[in-house]
């Protein structure tokens, strides 16, 4: 990994998502803008699971491919989880309310960020899931400043 990126305690595996899900929202140091990198299929939207549940909101969570943005939690505190895979163009974001989401103060869990990159804050905890095997994965991380 290139310079800066941290490498998690732990290779990822189903039984060991808690943990770092937990190591991961201590990380973060309360940054609320993550940036879920990785290929389809290498576990975004069961990494969000693990940090749902980790954050005690107990919501269905499943992608928002098709629905681009889902929200778990009660009253003022949300979890915004954004799939962006399925757009066309970054202006689509706009449409939805993107930016007022990112303003919120409200954690924003962001699959394919990278076709919103022009509207991403620089400061962002980036977390990137890399394929090891069918059942595990590296996971590293990195706070911008």
């Amino acid at each position: 990994m290139p310079d800066g990126w941290i490498t998690s305690k732990t290779p990822a595996t189903l039984s060991t998502l808690p943990s770092i899900a937990a190591e991961l929202l201590a990380a973060s140091k309360g940054q609320k803008i993550w940036l879920l990198q990785g290929e389809m299929g290498s576990g975004k939207t069961t990494l969000v699971k693990a940090l749902v549940k980790q954050l005690s909101v107990d919501d269905l969570v499943t992608s928002p491919t098709f629905s681009i943005v889902n929200e778990y939690g009660r009253g003022s505190e949300k979890i915004y989880h954004f799939d962006f895979y399925r757009l066309k163009r970054d202006t689509e974001a706009l449409d939805l309310g993107f930016e007022e989401y990112l303003a919120s103060g409200n954690l924003c869990l962001i699959e394919w960020s990278e076709k919103v990159n022009a509207f991403l804050p620089a400061e962002r905890f980036e977390v990137k899931i890399e394929l090891v095997n069918e059942h595990t994965r590296s996971i590293y991380f990195r706070v911008q400043p």
